[in-house]
């Protein structure tokens, strides 16, 4: 326990990081509790090394958690819009603009276990399509989804 109270600077920097990793990397940003906290314990370290905030054990968990309490007040609203951002653009792949030969009919109001599948990398896809599609015909994938390829006549 002496070391803690012999280098409270440090201990109080190191669990702020801490924290601040595992907000970012582990929870990706799923819960702000940890990152105020963290944010407030890096900043206390610092104004404790300054010489701001008397080096104890007392003032340290009083700054870390008015400091907390402040970054809530003043972080919530961004950090929660920022969340609420969605990015609805379309990932790319390399598989779109791939061509191959239709190896069975596509008929798009086929139930789905009737639609054709592509055996592609090792992967089994189903094939789709806007329009009916008859076998032999070469075709372009235009858009990817989880297990499907949308294609269309080339």
């Amino acid at each position: 326990m002496d070391w803690f109270a012999n280098n409270l600077i440090q201990t109080v920097l190191v669990i702020g990081i801490v924290l601040l990793i595992v907000e970012v990397a582990v929870l990706g940003f799923s819960t702000f509790f940890l990152l105020f906290a963290g944010l407030a314990a890096v900043i206390t370290s610092i104004l404790m090394w300054v010489g701001l905030i008397p080096e104890t054990f007392v003032y340290s968990l009083v700054s870390v958690s008015a400091f907390t309490v402040l970054f809530a007040v003043l972080l919530w609203k961004p950090m929660v819009s920022m969340q609420k951002s969605v990015d609805t653009t379309r990932a790319t792949s390399d598989l779109v603009g791939y061509t191959f030969v239709l190896p069975e009919d596509i008929i798009v109001t086929a139930p789905i276990e009737n639609k054709p599948m592509y055996n592609f990398s090792g992967i089994q896809w189903r094939l789709e399509s806007e329009a009916d599609i008859v076998k032999g015909s070469v075709v372009k994938v235009w858009q990817i989804d989880v297990g499907v390829l949308w294609v269309k006549p080339k």
